[in-house]
C-alpha cells in the first residue's frame, strides 16, 4: 500500500500533537465569566423623575403667572376704557362750560351787561386811556337772545268753534250715551 501521493513531513514528530493542541485551545470560543458590574438603576430613575417634576412644576409655574398677567391686562384695558370715557365726559363738561350763551347767561346774572356804547382802550405800556369809557348801565344792555320773526298772519288761521244742536247732549254739553 503505497501511494504515489506526496506525504507532509514531520520535522518533529512528537511536536505536532503539541502544536496542534496548543492551536485548538486558541480557536475554541470560551465563554466570559459574568461579572455583576451593571450600574445601579435607581439614582437615574430618581434623577429622570427630579427633571420630569421640574418640567412639569415649571410649566404649572409659567401657565399660572400667564394667566395673572392675563387678568392684569384685562383690568388695565377696563381701567383704560373707563378713563377714556370719564375723559370724553370731562371734555363735554368743558365745552358746556366754555359755550359762549352759557357765559353770557351767567354773566348777566351776576349783573354784567354788554356796553352799548363804544368803550375805551387802555393802553398797557402807556398807562394812557384813549376814547370815552363810559360805565354801563342796565338800561343799555343788549339782549343776549334775539327774539326770532312773527309768524305771519297766513299761517295762524282763525279757531272755528263747530256746536252740536242735537238733543242727545246733556246739560254739561256732553253728549248722553245711557241709552
Amino acid at each position: 500500500m503505497s501511494s504515489t501521493a506526496p506525504q507532509p513531513r514531520n520535522r518533529l514528530p512528537h511536536a505536532a500533537p503539541r502544536i496542534a493542541q496548543a492551536a485548538l485551545q486558541r480557536a475554541r470560543l470560551s465563554v466570559v465569566p459574568r461579572r455583576r458590574s451593571r450600574a445601579p438603576r435607581m439614582p437615574f430613575v430618581a434623577f429622570v423623575s427630579v427633571i420630569l417634576l421640574a418640567g412639569v412644576i415649571g410649566l404649572l409655574l409659567f401657565n399660572t403667572s400667564m394667566q395673572q398677567a392675563s387678568f392684569r391686562e384685562t383690568a388695565l384695558e377696563k381701567q383704560a376704557t373707563d378713563l377714556g370715557v370719564q375723559q370724553e365726559a370731562l371734555e363735554m363738561d368743558l365745552q358746556d362750560l366754555n359755550n359762549q350763551e352759557r357765559v353770557a347767561a351767567a354773566a348777566e346774572k351776576l349783573g354784567m351787561v354788554i356796553p352799548s356804547t363804544p368803550a375805551g382802550v387802555l393802553h398797557l405800556g402807556s398807562g394812557r386811556i384813549t376814547g370815552n369809557p363810559t360805565p354801563a348801565s342796565g338800561a343799555d344792555r343788549l339782549p343776549l337772545r334775539m327774539p326770532g320773526p312773527r309768524k305771519p298772519a297766513s299761517l295762524d288761521p282763525k279757531q272755528v268753534t263747530v256746536k252740536s244742536g242735537t238733543a242727545d247732549t246733556a246739560a254739561n254739553g256732553a253728549p248722553n250715551r245711557d241709552r
